[in-house]
């Protein structure tokens, strides 16, 4: 087994999961299996009970695990499914050796960060880095792991000294460290600063790992004498000093490091340059053209409580964008949050009320993504009704389905207090109840997660035709609760349908209104598993039913729509020139674009 650690320095949100996920695709793109794994020096036993405004979205396995949402850019950039031991916390190992020593495994000796920390980290590693992870049989070639926070954080201090120990352990040809590290330009100088990264280096290898790659980020191309200079510096061959400045999206920057050749200094590192071959990224290359030749726009509104940080729903914007390139639609984003559209917003800030309702009407589709608790849900109830009402295109997904249902009672059944018993638990009509299976009492882990099948009622659905009229589908869960089995009969008779649900009948997974252009709810959580080229089929529904393309997908839902990226104009700009402004620039880094609307990547 080969590894091949990144690392970050200088300041965070550098973009270490996409550089990692991108060394994947490439390493992958030379013929190579690559499985990845994430180090997050939190306490935290995993993702699951954190808050998306402290650590972004997160994100679901097929196993259940609730982990960071990197391991997400690792499934879709690589197509692969993870485990939840592909996910590596402070927590989970402190947990692992405290069971151990309290099982006696460790015959009487007093347990410590050194050895018995440091051990079980390597040991983790070498055990998980062994898991097939593509479908097919055997341990990977490569496996690619990103170590979270920056070099220096004091938490990370055991996970540095164990992946030092362990670059010695697996020993040389066997391990290839590339790090991350920040090239700014200062307005007032005008040039390209190398301190930072120097500083960076050298407590990089005063902790006793030597970078093998550096990769600079910089809004611009690093110039050659500012390459010679760190080369000088942090001990490092000028040609394996890769600059990963901004570009118009993240598909460009597998090209970035192809054209580079950071493949064949990773590959030489590894002793694979024989086994290897050229890197095939054409799919990459028409995609990354595809989405900067783009015009037409489809606008979403998203509504949601999270609205001031776009990683709370990464993978929703990563799936819409999926959906919108197979449509040959450029994507805007509208975020309206929920709390805006009720009417005590129209009370006490009448201009926000008045700026949240008229994006929610301009928008070509509505998006209701899933959530925990009651703040902003009637906003939330509010979008629904104007989309089912207008025959505007809709999805609403886990929460997003179950205030569907909501709304639909109280306004098709006239059961003015119907609710789900989350917001609550005195109503006289609970149309979404506390799934029995759940904890009220434990937060992690306690959830219905993870893979479970939908089989659909009727092939004569949207849904069922677009994922291809198959009788059942494997999707991610991630809820506590569901709508109310009892009230099924009543629902339909009115006019919902539940055309998917789980083997027992009982659990309702996918409701639409047949009458409506597009109303499809979700259950499950349908964007973990959508891909860059293969979009997921609800989102699909979506984006197609919002710009009038619904009946050719549904006609053939399997069409690549993406086929000609060459007939809506000439590329512009040119993939590796940056030509943003430093405001521009700055969105770019965050993920948004200039307009604050549409997502990137």
């Amino acid at each position: 087994m080969k590894y091949v650690l990144v690392t970050g320095g200088v300041v965070s949100g550098l973009g270490k999961g996409v550089t990692a996920s991108s060394i994947g695709v490439i390493l992958k793109a030379c013929g190579l299996r690559v499985t990845s794994i994430k180090i997050d020096p939190y306490l935290n036993t995993d993702a699951g009970t954190m808050s998306p405004f402290e650590h972004g979205e997160v994100f679901v396995l097929d196993d259940g695990g609730e982990v960071d949402l990197d391991l997400g850019n690792y499934e879709r950039f690589l197509d692969i499914k993870l485990t939840r031991d592909n996910n590596i916390t402070t927590g989970k190992i402190y947990q692992s050796v405290i069971n151990k020593e309290r099982k006696g495994d460790y015959l009487g000796k007093t347990v410590q960060v050194v050895p018995h920390i440091i051990d079980a980290i390597q040991e983790w590693i070498e055990r998980v880095a062994m898991i097939p992870v593509d479908g097919k049989e055997g341990p990977a070639d490569v496996c690619v792991i990103e170590l979270g926070g920056t070099i220096g954080d004091i938490e990370s201090m055991p996970f540095i000294e164990a992946l030092g120990r362990f670059s010695y352990r697996v020993g040389p040809g066997n391990f290839c460290l590339v790090h991350v590290s920040l090239v700014p330009v200062l307005n007032v100088v005008g040039e390209q600063k190398t301190k930072p990264t120097q500083h960076s280096v050298r407590g990089l290898r005063a902790l006793g790992l030597t970078p093998n790659v550096l990769a600079c980020r910089s809004a611009m191309p690093l110039n050659d004498n500012v390459k010679e200079k760190l080369s000088q510096f942090c001990h490092v061959q000028a040609e394996n000093i890769i600059t990963l400045h901004d570009v118009s999206n993240i598909w460009h920057i597998p090209l970035l490091l192809r054209d580079q050749k950071a493949h064949e200094a990773i590959l030489k590192d590894l002793n694979l340059l024989s086994l290897a071959g050229e890197p095939m990224l054409e799919e990459w290359m028409a995609r990354a053209k595809l989405c900067d030749t783009l015009r037409d726009p489809v606008r979403i509104a998203m509504v949601g409580k999270y609205t001031g940080l776009s990683d709370s729903y990464l993978s929703v914007l990563k799936a819409l964008l999926h959906a919108s390139l197979n449509c040959r639609k450029k994507l805007v984003v509208e975020w309206v949050p929920s709390a805006d559209l009720e009417a005590e917003t129209a009370k006490e800030a009448p201009e926000r009320f008045d700026a949240a309702w008229k994006l929610l009407k301009d928008a070509d589709g509505i998006l209701v993504p899933g959530g925990f608790g009651d703040r902003g849900v009637q906003g939330k109830i509010l979008a629904a009704k104007y989309a089912r009402e207008n025959k505007v295109p809709f999805l609403g997904i886990c929460l997003g389905m179950q205030i569907a249902v909501i709304e639909f009672a109280r306004s098709v059944l006239n059961l003015k207090d119907a609710n789900s018993t989350e917001f609550d638990p005195d109503t006289l009509n609970p149309c979404v109840i506390f799934m029995p299976e759940g904890s009220k009492t434990h937060m992690g882990g306690t959830m219905r997660l993870g893979s479970r099948r939908t089989y659909f009622q009727t092939t004569d659905c949207k849904s069922a035709k677009l994922y291809g009229n198959v009788s059942y589908v494997d999707e991610r869960h991630r809820h506590r609760y569901e709508v109310n089995p009892d009230m099924i009969m009543e629902l339909e008779s009115a006019g919902l349908a539940f055309v998917g649900r789980d083997e027992t009948g009982r659990r309702m997974e996918i409701l639409e209104l047949p009458d409506h252009p597009y109303f499809v709810g979700a259950q499950f959580h349908p964007e973990f598993k959508s891909r860059p080229g293969k979009p997921s089929a609800l989102f699909l529904g979506l984006i197609a039913a919002s710009c009038g393309q619904l009946d050719t997908i549904l006609q053939n839902p399997n069409q690549k729509l993406t086929s000609n990226v060459s007939s809506n104009g000439p590329m512009t700009p040119k993939p590796y020139q940056n030509g943003t402004s430093k405001k521009a620039a700055k969105s770019l880094l965050n993920g948004i674009y200039p307009n604050g609307n549409g997502v990137h990547a």
